[in-house]
């Protein structure tokens, strides 16, 4: 029997493996959950209360702050640079933040960003109020980290530790935004591998979808569901349908949970059951797949939702931030210093 051999491509994907992975691990090393105790250390208390504030104000604010670290943490963080002998990774890293500049197209304008995403004006607040406490010290990448958990418990649901000591990216990358972020038209397939590309199981992509408790859509979003797909009841297409015309109306809101849309809950996943997933991407979590009977084990069991979402959420923060001196702390979360 001929001997097997490994190919140089695959020994430079090997390698390539093992240093991202021990780049991820070495970024997430220095990050700690009182990494602010010394320099700043009224910064968790006046993010929270600034989160509670907005959030009292509107509900909604607090999924769209939720989204706003989802889709920072996500962009980049499978993308790995090499320039000479330096290496560049970076997942939560504030880039979402930066506006458009002469030089630079950043990712408010990404197809899943643009019209869409939201709370940034929150985040200046936040961090206007933190800046006068202690200039130049609190990451804008940590405080989306910790609005999105704040968000969270705002809306009636776990809480998990943060762990803190991000720097902020001075660049941000449009194409990053539009191919990283998950569609919400992927069929199951494309949401496993999208979520696996990050390090995360399939259990870990149905927990973190039960975000989708809270918040609202666009109709442009689920136009095609409520008039085309077939796996919908009836009834809640119809009830769409008035709201998201076949043509025009892009920008009509409908929510995600119709059940408890400003309650953070497990009827998400009572819903799916009874095929009233908004989108495609939702209804593909009970589509007689691998994932079915995670969606069943959820809806009744809210303990058990909780308790791995909020896991599933301290991974995804600790996604190859930037740490130590790489990056910066930005003094205007919007621009670069």
């Amino acid at each position: 029997m001929a001997s097997k051999t490994c190919s140089p491509s695959n020994k430079l994907r090997f390698l390539l493996g093992m240093v991202l992975f021990l780049l991820m691990n070495m970024a997430t090393a220095q990050l700690s959950s009182t990494f602010y105790s010394t320099t700043c250390p009224k910064a968790l208390a006046t993010i929270k209360s600034a989160v509670n504030s907005a959030v009292s104000n509107e509900a909604r604010m607090g999924a769209s702050l939720l989204r706003l670290h989802f889709h920072d943490c996500f962009v980049n963080a499978s993308r790995l640079f090499f320039s000479f002998n330096e290496f560049h990774l970076h997942g939560c890293d504030g880039s979402i933040l930066l506006d458009d500049t002469a030089n630079m197209t950043g990712e408010k304008t990404a197809v899943p960003n643009s019209n869409s995403a939201r709370g940034f004006e929150v985040i200046d607040t936040i961090k206007s109020q933190v800046e006068s406490l202690c200039p130049g010290v609190v990451s804008c990448a940590d405080i989306v980290a910790v609005a999105a958990r704040d968000s969270v418990v705002a809306l009636g649901g776990p809480s998990w530790t943060v762990l803190l000591g991000r720097r902020d990216s001075t660049t941000a990358s449009l194409s990053a935004a539009n191919s990283n972020i998950p569609a919400p038209t992927l069929n199951l397939s494309g949401l496993i591998t999208a979520f696996s590309n990050k390090g995360f199981t399939a259990k870990e992509m149905v927990a973190l979808s039960g975000s989708h408790t809270i918040g609202q859509a666009r109709c442009t979003t689920f136009r095609t569901r409520i008039y085309n797909e077939t796996n919908i009841d009836s009834t809640f297409a119809t009830s769409l349908r008035a709201n998201c015309p076949s043509t025009g109306g892009d920008n009509s809101l409908s929510p995600l949970d119709t059940t408890s849309s400003t309650s953070f809950d497990n009827a998400y996943f009572k819903n799916l059951q009874g095929q009233k997933g908004l989108l495609h991407s939702d209804q593909q979590l009970v589509s007689g797949g691998s994932t079915d009977s995670q969606v069943n084990a959820y809806s009744s069991n809210l303990g058990s939702f909780t308790t791995d979402f909020a896991n599933a959420m301290v991974k995804m923060g600790n996604l190859s931030p930037l740490t130590g001196t790489s990056g910066q702390i930005r003094t205007n979360c919007r621009k670069t210093n």
